[in-house]
């Protein structure tokens, strides 16, 4: 019988059943009993309490209304001078549940994405409630006895899903990932934690000799290193002069309507370039323009050497241990193609398992979508939990002796989580996979070195870190990419062509077959030599200070929910605002000179992870200012507060 049919109200159903389960074995459901309001701070890695704030749609595809938890009290004014005289305490970022995609009375939750073509390929996993359930397998941390009845039968969805311990929220409750002993992504001798929820009291400053600036304890606010007057970037506390930095990017002089100046918070999309970069590109044309390898004369020899001196300096930029292991396609999207396309094709058969993660952006999932149909592969999906971090435990039962290669990103594009990709890469040498990351959005943000990461393949386009668009990177393991086959054929990747058969050059000119794009590559060498002259590590430090103090404005807005809000991120900001459609939001910014992402982002599985279609995400740069965040900050109170005068 359909609960529609039975003319009870299918809320009333769900509540009974959240307070069936959720009764410690032995114990009466209380049902009819109300919950406990939550008191004190809340703890973001455990089951979010029921309640809160109700927002409709968000742009989410089902007109159902999801909630938000509520934090302790927000402020509904702008901090006065003697407040932001002091070190401002972290505000808990809210996080926005799953919303489920159809109803379910135990609560628990799911996503499927589109069916791949018939074929024997397809999406594989179990959930981790079936799991338990299976002979031998590991106790499942942190789930109730509740959380899986024992009647569970297997999903219909074959997809990989996270989180579907029932909450009394209904809210999937995922145990805290342990970062506690992970390596450091930025190289810093002792990083800081981002705490899930203020701690009781300020704790101690750092050592001098143990540096935390990148993930800083948003707890002390960086203690006395804020100025006094404002905390904002000032002489003698930055790492460099933001104004002079500022000068080097032309674009950012820039008027927009009706003279309002540039804000460009859309880094994560592309990066602004440095004047620098401009004039090399332009000084190319001008003076070395010729292909490249193929003549005996002056300029073929003047670009020759500038495209091969941009290939050494991307070695070096990324710890490669030779240029031979460089490749230069038009971008990310590309050099995921191209390892699923030449060294995927040879290595991947029926059966064989493809590991990708909840995170990916497009660009990591439908090369390999494409793949497993073409093969009859299965690809497997490490999941994330409610702050937006991968599962490390749950990884780890994905990885078996069927797994070929795991690609993941090391940066999300859509939340700014940065992943623990060494450890992932470590497990999956250990169960003799391949690992490729993707580190598009890591590149400008962080110090990379191949070798310490010990990543077989690593990618990455030039206009996310100050260079030209339509230039990219695939590194590759000498001995892997020297048994790799081409993935296009054509001039300048052969050393003999006959009409019976082919003799292909050596890497990395075996992958680069027709005439590339020289000047964009030597305009990305330009690119990380201005990186390298900032130094990686001051800009680190400067977005995250831009990073703290935009996520405290930000969550200070009553009905602005951050998604994503692991406690190892990068300069994203991605939020959504009760009432508002994201594009509304994209808008109101937008007249006042602001620009930001409104979209998908190219990323729908982890943003329907949320339960949501659509997010508005500002993204920094170095060259971004604290008087930029206050705009932004400002302008999003100011479009809010209209809605509730309405």
């Amino acid at each position: 019988m359909s609960v529609s049919g039975s003319g009870l109200d299918p809320s009333v159903l769900q509540a009974l059943a959240n307070a069936m389960f959720s009764a410690p074995p032995g114990a009466e459901p209380a049902f009819g009993q109300a919950p406990a309001a939550p008191s004190g701070p809340i703890n973001l890695a455990s089951p979010l309490p029921p309640g809160g704030i109700p927002v409709a749609g968000h742009n989410n595809p089902l007109p159902v209304a999801t909630t938000l938890q509520m934090t302790p009290p927000l402020r509904t004014t702008q901090p006065g001078a003697a407040e932001l005289a002091t070190p401002p305490s972290f505000i808990t970022p809210r996080v926005l549940p799953v919303q489920a995609q159809t109803p379910d009375l135990h609560g628990l939750q799911s996503t499927v994405l589109p069916a791949l073509p018939k074929g024997g390929s397809g999406l594989a996993g179990v959930t981790e409630g079936v799991a338990a359930l299976l002979p031998g397998a590991a106790p499942v941390p942190n789930l109730s006895d509740a959380a899986v009845p024992s009647s569970a039968q297997p999903p219909s969805s074959p997809y990989y899903f996270l989180g579907e311990a029932v909450s009394t929220g209904g809210v999937p409750a995922a145990p805290p990932l342990k970062l506690d002993g992970l390596s450091d992504p930025f190289g810093l001798a002792a990083p800081a934690r981002i705490p899930a929820t203020p701690p009781a009291a300020p704790s101690a400053p750092a050592s001098p000799s143990a540096p935390s600036f990148y993930f800083a304890d948003l707890a002390t606010g960086l203690g006395s290193a804020k100025p006094a007057a404002n905390p904002k970037l000032a002489p003698g506390r930055g790492v460099f002069d933001v104004a002079t930095i500022r000068r080097d990017f032309p674009i950012l002089q820039t008027r927009v309507n009706g003279g309002k100046p540039l804000v460009w918070l859309d880094n994560a999309a592309t990066t602004q370039k440095p004047q620098s970069v401009i004039d090399r590109i332009a000084h190319f044309y001008a003076h070395e323009n010729s292909n490249i390898h193929r003549a005996a004369h002056e300029l073929a020899a003047r670009a020759t050497d500038a495209y091969e001196a941009a290939r050494k300096k991307v070695a070096k930029f990324i710890g490669a241990p030779s240029p031979d292991e460089i490749i230069f396609v038009r971008g990310t999207t590309e050099a995921i193609n191209l390892v699923a396309q030449s060294w995927g094709k040879q290595n991947i058969g029926e059966g064989d398992e493809i590991v990708i993660s909840h995170l990916e952006h497009h660009a990591n999932i439908v090369p390999w979508q494409m793949l497993a149909a073409e093969k009859g592969a299965v690809l497997r999906v490490i999941p994330v939990d409610n702050t937006g971090q991968v599962r490390l435990d749950e990884y780890q039962k994905l990885l078996s002796h069927r797994t070929r290669i795991v690609s993941v990103t090391q940066v999300s594009n859509a939340l700014g989580t940065v992943v623990p990709v060494k450890e992932i890469i470590d497990l999956a040498h250990r169960a003799g996979a391949k690992v490729l990351i993707d580190g598009a959005q890591s590149v400008s943000h962080m110090k990379v070195d191949v070798q310490a990461l010990d990543a077989d393949f690593f990618v990455f386009s030039g206009h996310k870190v100050f260079g030209p668009t339509g230039i990219g990177v695939v590194y590759g393991k000498r001995d892997i990419l020297e048994h790799t086959p081409p993935y296009q054929g054509g001039g300048n990747m052969i050393e003999d062509v006959t009409f019976e058969k082919t003799v292909y050059h050596g890497p990395p000119a075996r992958f680069e077959a027709g005439t590339g794009n020289i000047a964009d590559a030597v305009g990305l060498g330009a690119a990380l030599d201005y990186v390298e002259r900032i130094g990686i590590e001051n800009i680190a430090r400067a977005e995250h200070d831009l990073l703290e103090y935009g996520t405290d404005r930000l969550c200070r807005i009553p009905g602005l929910c951050m998604i994503g809000t692991a406690a190892h991120k990068t300069s994203v900001m991605s939020f959504v605002l009760d009432g508002f459609t994201t594009a509304e939001v994209g808008q109101a910014l937008s007249e006042e000179g602001i620009a930001v992402r409104t979209g998908h982002h190219c990323a729908q599985p982890i943003l329907r992870r949320f339960g949501l279609e659509f997010t508005v995400r500002p993204s920094l740069a170095f060259y971004n200012t604290f008087e930029e965040l206050d705009l932004l900050a400002d302008t999003v109170r100011r479009l809010a507060q209209t809605r509730r005068r309405g």
